[in-house]
Order: structure tokens, then sequence, then C-alpha cells
């Protein structure tokens, strides 16, 4: 069966706990290099569980509604609210595996501080919204058209693959002086055991000049 929640635990920032991503170790290394193309089954059932955290301002009023990445075909609309349940500490991944989902709990793409938009993999069917999400290099183009009309773009700084018990928190979630991305999904060697990958893929991206 998969599983569309991942489990956090609330300090600081949230962390994961377990699932597609883990507790991290405290590492907040900058992002820097690309990492290798994870080995990914197109047929394995994916569990993606997705890091969140909840100390910074929501933008209520304002979600992104649409995110377009030329470079790997995605043109995702509809994007599903990603909360944290409120007796569990999990963070609910996107219900249908075929929509990506924004961190409700967390600034709208465009204003200040890291946005977060997560998606699956893959399922049991194949290829899902962010499979090839490994593939951006820094450079690529990250457009977010915004509830309010307004469209944002982003250019890919930074693609890491991390193990889910070395997750950086601190350098996905951490204050930024503008406005950032991250676009997360799960990624490496699928461990049968529990139903998960054993790794996170993270793109980082900064706010371009020149959005309307």
């Amino acid at each position: 069966m998969e599983s569309s929640r991942l489990v956090v635990a609330v300090a600081t920032v949230l962390v994961l706990g377990s699932g597609c991503a883990s507790s991290p170790s405290g590492s907040a290394a900058a992002p820097g290099t690309t990492t290798p193309a994870p080995a990914t089954t197109a047929t394995a059932a994916s569990t993606e569980d997705l890091p969140g955290r909840q100390d910074i301002p929501t933008a209520a009023a304002v979600v992104p509604t649409r995110v377009v990445i030329p470079a790997i075909g995605v043109d995702a609309s509809d994007l599903e609210a990603l909360h944290r349940a409120a007796t569990t500490e999990e963070l609910d991944a996107p219900v249908d595996f075929t929509r990506a989902g924004y961190y409700a709990e967390g600034p709208a793409p465009g204003d200040p501080g890291p946005a977060v938009v997560a998606a699956h993999v893959d399922d049991r069917s194949g290829p899902k919204v962010f499979y090839r999400l490994r593939e951006l290099t820094p450079g690529d183009t990250v457009s977010v058209t915004r509830s309010d009309g307004r469209t944002v773009e982003f250019r890919v700084d930074a693609v890491e693959q991390y193990p889910k018990d070395d997750f950086p928190t601190e350098a996905v979630y951490g204050p930024q002086p503008g406005a950032s991305l991250r676009l997360i999904t799960c990624g490496g060697s699928f461990d049968e055991s529990v139903r998960s990958y054993r790794d996170n893929i993270v793109v980082y991206a900064s706010e371009t000049d020149g959005n309307r």
C-alpha cells in the first residue's frame, strides 16, 4: 500500500521523523553541487513523505496555482494545500499522485522566505509529477503562477540528493532574505521493506529579476 503521509517532529523547525525523508542530523550544508540521478524504478510503489516547517508566516490570501518547469516537461496546476496533521505530527503529501502540492504554512512563492512545492516521483503505474526533478541543472527556470494573478520566475541554483537520516532542515527551510523556492520529491534506491525511497531530491531556486 502506498502512503501519502509523512511523520515530522516538532522542534524549532519541523523535521522528518520517518518515511520518505528522515530526521536530520543537524547538518545544514549550503547547496552547491548537482547530484547524480537516483536509481528509481517506475513500477515501484513510492511513499511520498515531504518535509515541512511551521514557524514561517503564512501568506493566507495568496497560494500557488500552477508550476511550470520547461526543462523537464512539468506543467502542474490545481495544486493541493499540504498541512501538518494536528494530532499525529504528520504532513500530508498530495492525495492525488498526479498533482503537486504546496506547504500551506509556508510563504507563497514570490514572498520573502523559502516556499515549498512537493510532488510524488512515481507509483505502481509509472512516473508522476516530479519523476524527472533530479534532471534539473543550475540555470533552469521554474515559473509559478499565484492566485493573485502574479507569475513569479525562479532560476535553479542547485539540485541536491540527501539521505533520509541527513536531511538539511536549515538549508531547506531556514530564513531567506529574498524569495526562494524549494522543490522536493523522493529519490535514491527503493527500500522494499518499508515501501519508501531512501533519499530526498531537493531543488533550490531563487527569484529572478523582471517578475510580473
